[in-house]
């Protein structure tokens, strides 16, 4: 009888004992918000646009693929990214127009169409938001 109560203190010494430790690992695994650089943010985006399948670029009445935009956008930010500091101001200064101030627009799979800058500042919001 006395050892069955020895084994049920030491079960529950155990238990105990490990729960910290059991809620520390859960804690440190647990999903911490995630806060970006600008860089990070931009090139986010970049990856964005990279992802747009069945999408195409429009700039200058020029039509281009997902691919080209990205490498478009991205050579601009390369150029521009000394005086551009933030990834909203990517968007709206480099990535949404071209320099004879055309909108650059974006016409999706489904045939809807919509302005770089819009899209681009929608996706923005949901990096922010992460």
């Amino acid at each position: 009888m006395l050892r069955i109560l020895f084994m049920a203190l030491a079960i529950t010494f155990t238990q105990s004992a490990l729960q910290p430790v059991a809620a520390q690992a859960s804690y440190e695994n647990s999903e911490v918000p995630e806060v970006l650089s600008e860089a990070q943010k931009v090139q986010k985006l970049l990856d964005y646009v990279r992802s747009l399948e069945g999408a195409t670029f429009i700039r200058n009445n020029s039509e281009f693929s997902p691919e080209k935009a990205a490498g478009h956008l991205s050579s601009k930010w390369e150029k521009h990214a000394a005086r551009v500091k933030t990834a909203e101001g990517f968007v709206t200064k480099l990535a949404s127009e071209s320099s004879s101030g055309e909108p650059y627009s974006i016409r999706f799979a489904d045939g809807t169409t919509s302005t770089t800058r819009d899209v681009l500042l929608r996706h923005l919001r949901t990096l922010d938001v992460k």
